[in-house]
């Protein structure tokens, strides 16, 4: 089976961007997304299309032709009392919370989701698509998720997420199914 997460259109820089951000994509977002809609067209064919919950994704499937099926399992990690601030006001607020947070995948200083819970429940959803290995799954979510699904595949160290990028509109590939994922570059 092929998985294809495409990273959803942002309004804000990252540093710039609260977590758990629901607010719609700007003028500049659709312009951005616009100049991406031919490369992103193919993907249109997939026989299952999904989204995060938010409405960047949402906004961003339906601008592709996807009409995808929200996923409460592909929302971003749950940041509890952070939910709201930017990565740069919760450091100035709780700088050793945050620290902790980077330190340790098992910690929710914020009183949320711990990283390690977050990366499980995306795997869970990866792990639970309807098997086909003919088959081709598309999802559109924001960039943490994305993250997080590609930590899962690699069996990657928790700290690696930190270590990760993915930028609006970015595609990555997985191939396999249930707990055998690939990470499918090109």
């Amino acid at each position: 089976m092929l998985v294809t997460l495409i990273a959803a259109a942002r309004s804000a820089p990252l540093l710039d961007t609260p977590f758990g951000d629901d607010r719609p994509l700007d003028i500049t977002a659709w312009q951005v997304l616009e100049r991406a809609i031919p490369a992103l067209v193919p993907l249109t064919a997939a026989e299952l299309r999904y989204c995060s919950p938010t409405p960047a994704s949402r906004q961003t499937g339906d601008a592709l032709g996807l009409a995808p099926l929200a996923q409460p399992a592909l929302r971003e990690c749950d940041m509890g009392r952070w939910r709201g601030l930017t990565l740069r006001e919760a450091t100035g607020r709780e700088p050793a919370a945050v620290e902790a947070w980077f330190a340790d995948p098992r910690s929710a200083p914020h009183g949320g989701e711990p990283l390690l819970s977050f990366v499980s429940r995306v795997g869970g959803w990866l792990d639970t698509r309807p098997i086909d290995h003919d088959g081709h799954v598309v999802a559109v979510a924001e960039s943490s998720v994305i993250r997080a699904a590609m930590l899962y595949a690699l069996g990657a160290p928790p700290q690696s997420y930190w270590r990760t990028e993915v930028h609006p509109l970015s595609v990555v590939s997985l191939t396999g199914g249930r707990g055998r994922w690939s990470l499918r570059i090109g």
